[in-house]
């Protein structure tokens, strides 16, 4: 083919300029489109769910992707859909946190990577146990179709998430939007919103102080317990999995400090208690490595005192003027409860002295629901004021995660929270050899598991 150039003055300059913006625009156009992959691959799944690398388009054709991102639209769910080549693009232990960060959105994000499918869920969207499952399934009965296997996926996850698609979303959007901001226009309306700012904010300052003191007594008491620890890292009889629940619980206690001094509000101090819960967790798997004895279940910590530790069993108990029901108790606890004592009750202050825990007032829902995943007090706490603060949606089980108890957020699915949230819920992404043969390895250590490895 040959090129006919118009000359016309002053030629050369232009001529010699224009060249050197088309070989900008050409090396431009032919870097690897995985350089600003993130960021595309999160701007689509936002507007249409479905986003598939150029790297990929031999694979997952651009009708295929047309198809799959009608059939989320349909569902009208908080689903999304990436297909993406294996590289440091997309590094596999992030992927997932990343994509959540950037797209800000509740709900359930599936990504085929190379030849691999995993897939993760902020727990107020779908429970852990259903994304593993489903993914496995529709992962093993496909035999590396990408399309049949993402197709499978999203029938199964459809009929199971909750909260609406973000394509639904932007549609009501168009019609709220514009009707708020003509409300919020007027001055009446702008002073009652500054005053009720204020009160909230003096209100989750007076919260945040009151939890202060119950917390640093936790914090303190795990760190005296890791003092008093008679173990040596470097002892000869220590082994690795020893040394690796030691580390565990001293990265615990650090978390736990770290997150209590960056505390603002008192919805932070769930990680506080979350950590601690890992941490004495680490400690009594420790202390059963060294005696010798079976390796404890991971349950959720004593109910009467999460200070004991893990807890044991199950008792039936009673609060003061309540119907009796069964709670997790520690074996200290369950011993005196069977011998007809009181439990070892913590008791924290309030304006009418000390009371439960559970009869203090909502303040201790964030410091009791990192301890027990929120979900799972409600039912053990009817009647009392802070079983009814934890009955609300906010705090519903969606069960699956660390041997039956599970943390929700305020977001609910399908809602926009930005970088606000819980990032166990994406833990490290795929590990490349675990979980269904190929798939992500859901299963490890208390975060979402495992996944690709790169």
């Amino acid at each position: 083919m040959r090129t006919v150039l118009r000359r016309s003055r002053p030629t050369g300059p232009a001529a010699v300029l224009a060249a050197l913006l088309g070989l900008l625009l050409v090396l431009g156009l032919s870097a690897p489109a995985s350089a600003s992959g993130l960021n595309d691959a999160a701007d689509s799944l936002k507007k249409t769910q479905v986003y598939v690398d150029p790297a990929m388009s031999g694979r997952f054709s651009a009708d295929q992707a047309e198809k799959l991102a009608k059939k989320l639209k349909d569902a009208d769910k908080p689903i999304f859909v990436a297909v993406l080549p294996a590289g440091d693009a997309y590094p596999g232990k992030t992927v997932f946190k990343d994509l959540r960060t950037k797209v800000g959105i509740v709900g359930v994000y599936a990504i085929w990577r190379g030849d691999q499918f995993a897939a993760d869920a902020d727990s107020e969207a779908l429970g852990r146990s259903a994304t593993d499952n489903l993914a496995g399934a529709a992962f093993r009965s496909n035999s590396g179709d990408i399309a049949a296997t993402l197709d499978e996926f999203v029938d199964g996850a459809a009929k199971q998430t909750r909260g609406e698609g973000p394509q639904h979303s932007t549609s009501i959007a168009w019609v709220i939007v514009p009707v708020l901001l003509l409300v919020l226009l007027g001055v009446g309306v702008l002073l009652l919103l500054r005053r009720a700012r204020k009160r909230k904010e003096e209100r989750l300052r007076a919260e945040l102080a009151q939890l202060r003191t119950v917390v640093d007594e936790d914090i303190t008491a795990f760190g005296e317990e890791l003092d008093r620890l008679d173990f040596d890292p470097g002892a000869p009889d220590a082994d690795d999995a020893q040394r690796a629940d030691y580390t565990g619980a001293l990265d615990a206690y650090d978390r736990a400090k770290r997150a209590m001094d960056e505390a603002k509000e008192p919805e932070d101090v769930r990680p506080v208690t979350e950590a601690l819960e890992r941490g004495r967790f680490a400690l009594a798997t420790l202390a059963a490595r060294r005696a010798g004895r079976p390796l404890p279940e991971r349950r959720v910590p004593c109910f009467f005192d999460p200070r004991h530790g893990p807890s044991s069993t199950d008792v039936d108990w009673a609060p003061q003027g309540g119907a009796v029901r069964s709670v997790p108790a520690c074996a200290a606890d369950a011993a005196r409860i069977s011998s007809g004592q009181d439990p070892d009750v913590r008791t924290v202050r309030t304006e009418h002295g000390h009371q439960p825990y559970w009869d203090a007032g909502p303040a201790y829902s964030p410091w009791a629901g990192g301890y027990f995943g929120g979900g799972l007090l409600p039912g053990l706490l009817v009647g009392t004021m802070l079983g009814s603060v934890l009955a609300t949606p906010g705090y519903a089980y969606a069960g699956g995660h660390d041997g039956g108890y599970d943390y929700t957020g305020d977001a609910g699915a399908g809602d926009h929270s930005g970088a606000d949230f819980d990032s166990a819920d994406f833990g490290d992404g795929f590990d490349g050899g675990g979980g269904f043969d190929g798939g992500g390895d859901f299963g490890g250590g208390g975060d979402f598991g495992g996944g690709f490895g790169d």
